[in-house]
């Protein structure tokens, strides 16, 4: 058996708000699913959390605040059968106007992080947000 497959995903806050990102259907997994910025581990997390940023919104280093890191997470997707291990950062943006979308996201939307639960999203996403952002305010869905 091979352990789990190893993602980063990044977290972007704006004015208290998180981003969200609707995965396309030219993307291997997930497709349709809401997402942060994410990507498989092919560097060390922090290196590969910037280059994911790079690509997917076109932000880079001076865009956004310094990433804070959480611990990484382990998930298994129970319909999928995969194991993941997903590696979590957040970071405040300076300007989203500047944020443009590459082929694998194709909708974004701003969201309180109480509301994360209510979209259909990859598996874990709102407990590895938990792990970046700890005093986000509990989720009112159930």
């Amino acid at each position: 058996m091979t352990g789990p497959k190893e993602v980063v995903t990044v977290f972007l806050r704006h004015q208290g708000r998180i981003l969200l990102l609707r995965r396309s259907d030219r993307v291997g997994t997930y497709r349709g699913k809401w997402a942060g910025v994410s990507g498989y581990l092919e560097a060390e997390p922090l290196v590969q959390a910037y280059i994911e940023l790079r690509e997917e919104t076109s932000l880079e280093r001076k865009d956004v605040s310094p990433l804070i890191r959480g611990e990484p997470l382990e998930v298994f997707d129970e319909e999928t059968g995969n194991a993941w291990r997903i590696h979590p950062f957040l970071a405040d943006v300076k300007d989203p106007v500047k944020i443009r979308l590459n082929w694998e996201s194709e909708e974004m939307c701003w969201v309180e992080p109480s509301e994360i639960t209510r979209f259909d999203t990859v598996p874990g996403l709102d407990k590895a947000f938990r792990l970046v952002c700890p005093d986000r305010p509990p989720s009112t869905s159930s």
